[in-house]
């Protein structure tokens, strides 16, 4: 997490060996807006801020808001096992992802084997979890890519907005932010080691890596507001000394529907 001057300092070096994102056209960020399926108990980020060795994530992210019926959307399974994150996406209207995610209704064209494979998983990850629209999360982001290295990349986001209700993204962008103004969330994309000089700047400027979750954030934040609600604080600014009460509430329930999921499904989903 970046303060603005230690995000404005590094950017002095990234302009010398990284290339901005095609989208970031004359030096500007580009939106995205996604959209967090998770079942009704909302098992998946639970378990996920739980830190498991496995986890996986659906969403659906678009690059409109608001989206019409004929956009591009990309619905995508996020998974991290042992810390390696990989993502499998499909490309489809938000029409057809309407049809699809509520009547498991493909799109005609099927002709590319990968378009066909990821649908096979999402056929699986569906049949597995109920899930339904649960978080709405949409940010600002700049990007770049090595200059000698595109597989190497760098963000930065800003304005991440999020809200629980009018789960669409048909809709426009609006709702509570979760970082202040002047921060800006980094992350380093790269599949081998880190180049020396972003090592360099990283420790000259004092910025040291952290664990984020923009949906577990939104997640924690509609956990802390209702324990507030429950009477559990007697002033909303407790809620910032409230982290073990979240920790201790989200663990309950995760083991709960754990041993609850297990007996009723017959199977054991991956803890």
């Amino acid at each position: 997490m970046l303060s603005m001057e230690q995000y404005e300092a590094l950017l002095t070096q990234v302009h010398k060996y990284m290339d901005p994102d095609k989208f970031c056209i004359g030096g500007k960020d580009y939106g995205i807006y996604n959209l967090y399926y998770d079942t009704p108990d909302d098992y998946l980020i639970r378990t996920s801020l739980e830190k498991p060795k496995y986890k996986e994530k659906l969403r659906l992210r678009s690059y409109f808001s608001p989206a019409s019926p004929s956009d591009k959307v990309f619905l995508e399974i996020k998974k991290k096992v042992n810390g390696i994150v990989t993502k499998r996406r499909v490309t489809m209207t938000l029409e057809e992802s309407d049809a699809y995610l509520m009547k498991r209704q493909k799109p005609v064209d099927l002709s590319k084997y990968l378009q066909k494979q990821i649908f096979s998983e999402l056929d699986v990850f569906l049949n597995t979890y109920p899930v339904i629209p649960k978080q709405y999360i949409s940010y600002q982001r700049s990007a770049f890519f090595g200059k000698d290295d595109p597989d190497f990349r760098l963000t930065f986001d800003r304005q991440i907005t999020e809200r629980r209700y009018d789960l669409s993204l048909g809709l426009p962008s609006y709702g509570a932010q979760i970082i202040a103004p002047n921060q800006r969330l980094m992350e380093v994309k790269i599949a081998g080691a880190m180049p020396l000089w972003l090592s360099q700047a990283l420790s000259e400027l004092k910025i040291y890596k952290i664990s984020f979750s923009k949906y577990g954030t939104a997640y924690k934040r509609y956990v802390r507001n209702k324990l507030y609600q429950e009477g559990h604080f007697s002033k909303p600014e407790e809620q910032e000394t409230a982290a073990p009460a979240v920790r201790t509430m989200i663990r309950q329930t995760v083991n709960h529907n754990w041993d609850e999921r297990r007996t009723a499904s017959g199977i054991l989903l991956p803890r």
